[in-house]
């Protein structure tokens, strides 16, 4: 990492989303962390240009759209529109905002090809593929399932088994069949283009020990030199939802051959719109004399297209390669892989229809490191924390002391501080802090700026304002205090507008001054007017987090945000247990002694549920087939040994189990006659 200078021209790109879906809270996690660094270098001084879009093409695109009963087109804008109407909320600050089915992206995407053919690194191959005769159509590997050839574990994709992590050609699949239309498929030859990767390996290697790359992601590319590179099959057959290769009648670029191109792209077409110098950032010779510096943030999941496949199809076609690759963790919600059965996959606009954008940037920024481990948004925990930090200490500041500033004093700050040496702690904490932003070690950089709170809130209970205003002869020692204190909150201001940007905005309005910047931290604000104060963040509300799971139970619709056709695509949404497992789950005869409506609730019916000797209170989403009466006396099975979980309406106790397509057709699985309360189901 670059130490800080003046005057950085800084390029930052996000992973593209994925186009066939909405964008949900696991997406947020790349996004705010690139979006916070972004601003940090900005209030810094730097020229920074943060640049993203969507990723639109591939199999998913197509399929998808056709499922919908539209064009793949208008699947793909309805999504831009979608994402970016997220993006805008929870307050990511994209310079640009172009999916890669955009026309530059298309010239870009040809121009790199036909370089990379002239100098000679395409190779044309025959190849053999699983093709679905029915759907007449090539299948991707994921396309594909069956039996692995190892373990014998069923249903396995045709690049990987899930279960013993064998990895394999879909030709080795026992009992094969295409997820599409359920036959198993035929082998097909086809003519496939390759880019030459392996030509690119010395090159590589030395790139990923030059300092671009966490020890981490090094370390794992190693483990794949090990095994040497292999060449990238860069085409695919008709149909196919992208673009075409000029050259190739039928043939198609690979999603990710254009999805990162797309970061060009998109780019180019900011600096069309503001003049800005697009080859300065890209072209080789150009960029080493302007000194310009490029990052990606990345996901964990797409390293070896960001660390392999993209820098050598740069080195390949003249263009600099990333300064560096910057890569995060997945998210998990609870200790646990985000689920729909549980409420804990989370899209975006759920999220804001419940919460404030901002407590979850704070969250986020609370828990990222600069390293590449999974994090975990607790919900206790971030309720807590954001009522804590930024609630209670930060904003608390200003509340406590803005009052006294405007009601006595006219909102005049006083020419004087009651404690410089406080402010000069604030101001020499300013390198350090910056120190931690640059290196992305947010955790650290919060942690270090809530201490910095709890002095200035340590210093006004020391000096107790509110017992000094009573005694007439000590109002400029009030004064004095309150604008120690205001000057406190402003420097936490400083320090975390990355983080909280429409807060700071909020403050800086409040505190009557213009846009808040690094360098303001070494200057007090003295003998100035500030504004009434108005609350700049309320609590985090329990009722709003239950809200949200709630909804996100009720109508999430299954999404998927990575191609299916990239062999490190996992599906975000299936919970996968194995049978160990399932074997765990306890089924029991129940009788449902009482049943009653839910004050509230528009699709839950309370149930009180015998099993053998014990009771137990159950919520249940059947009031769209049932009425309560229909209920009481009747068998039906439950989830004995399911965790209580407490909800907006009480606790539940277990889960009833019921089958159907929904609405009014949802039906009590009845247990046969001779069945009684308490009964093992197996």
């Amino acid at each position: 990492m670059p130490a800080d200078k003046r005057n950085r021209s800084i390029l930052i790109t996000n992973a593209l989303p994925y186009a066939n879906g909405p964008l949900h809270l696991g997406h947020m996690v790349g996004f705010m962390q690139a979006d916070i660094w972004a601003r940090f270098q900005k209030i810094r001084g730097h020229t920074v240009t943060f640049v993203g879009g969507d990723d639109q093409h591939g199999t998913p695109i197509m399929l998808g759209a056709e499922k919908q009963g539209i064009t793949p087109q208008q699947l793909i804008d309805n999504t831009e529109a979608q994402h970016r109407e997220s993006l805008q909320g929870f307050s990511i600050g994209l310079d640009n905002f172009t999916g890669t089915h955009h026309a530059e992206n298309q010239r870009l995407s040809t121009e790199i090809y036909s370089t990379l053919k002239e100098r000679g690194h395409i190779d044309v191959r025959i190849i053999k593929q699983a093709f679905d005769e029915e759907k007449g159509m090539f299948l991707p590997d994921r396309y594909v399932k069956g039996t692995c050839p190892k373990c014998k574990s069923a249903d396995q994709y045709g690049d990987n088994c899930e279960v013993c992590g064998t990895t394999y050609d879909t030709t080795d699949l026992i009992d094969p069949y295409s997820v599409l239309s359920g036959k198993p498929p035929i082998e097909k030859e086809s003519e496939h283009y390759f880019f030459k990767v392996s030509e690119f390996e010395s090159m590589l290697s030395n790139w990923k020990d030059s300092g671009a790359l966490q020890p981490e992601i090094a370390n794992k590319i190693s483990e794949w030199f090990e095994s040497g590179l292999i060449d990238w099959d860069i085409s695919r057959d008709n149909p196919y939802w992208g673009f075409e290769i000029p050259d190739a009648p039928g043939k198609y670029f690979y999603v990710w051959l254009d999805a990162p191109i797309g970061y060009m792209a998109s780019h180019k077409i900011h600096c069309d719109k503001t003049g800005d110098d697009w080859a300065s950032y890209w072209q080789y010779g150009h960029s080493q004399k302007s000194g310009t510096e490029l990052y990606h943030f990345i996901g964990k999941d797409i390293v070896r297209f960001h660390t392999l496949f993209w820098p050598a199809m740069l080195e390949a076609a003249g263009y600099r390669k990333p300064s560096a690759v910057f890569v995060h963790g997945f998210l998990t919600v609870d200790g646990a892989k985000m689920s729909k059965s549980r409420g804990t996959f989370i899209k975006a606009e759920t999220y804001l229809k419940h919460l404030n954008p901002e407590y979850l940037r704070y969250y986020f920024a609370a828990k990222l490191s600069n390293n590449v481990v999974d994090m975990d948004l607790n919900l206790d925990d971030f309720s807590a924390r954001v009522n804590s930090d930024v609630v209670g200490k930060m904003v608390n500041i200003a509340s406590r002391c803005a009052g006294f500033i405007v009601k006595r004093f006219d909102g005049m700050l006083a020419i004087e501080s009651a404690a410089p040496e406080l402010h000069l702690e604030f101001a020499n904490a300013a390198e350090a802090i910056a120190a931690r932003y640059e290196n992305r070690e947010f955790s650290q950089a919060m942690r270090e700026i809530m201490a910095l709170a709890d002095k200035a809130n340590q210093f006004i209970d020391e000096h107790k304002p509110w017992i000094l205003i009573k005694d007439e002869s000590r109002l400029d020692e009030v004064q004095q205090v309150c604008t120690a204190g205001l000057n406190a909150f402003r420097s936490l201001c400083i320090y975390l507008k990355p983080v909280l940007p429409n807060l700071v905005s909020d403050a800086e309005a409040f505190l009557n001054t213009r846009e808040l910047t690094w360098d303001d931290l070494q200057t007090p604000l003295l003998n100035h007017k500030i504004n009434k104060f108005k609350p700049l963040m309320t609590r985090v509300e329990s009722d709003a987090i239950e809200n949200m799971i709630e909804e996100s139970k009720e109508s999430l619709e299954e999404i998927s945000t990575l191609d299916p056709d990239s062999p490190l695509a996992k599906d975000p949404i299936s919970d996968e247990i194995s049978f160990d497992e399932f074997a765990k789950i306890d089924l029991r005869i129940a009788k449902i002694v009482k049943a009653e409506h839910v004050d509230g609730a528009d699709k839950l019916l309370q149930l009180t549920l015998d099993i053998g000797g014990e009771t137990r209170n159950v919520f249940a989403g059947i009031k769209s087939a049932y009425q309560p009466e229909e209920l009481e006396g009747k068998l039906t099975v439950m989830v004995a040994n399911l965790a209580a979980r407490k909800m907006r309406f009480g606790l539940s106790e277990g889960m009833v189990l019921a089958a159907g397509p929904g609405g009014s057709d949802l039906f009590i699985l009845s247990p046969d006659d001779g069945a009684e309360p308490g009964m093992r189901v197996k």
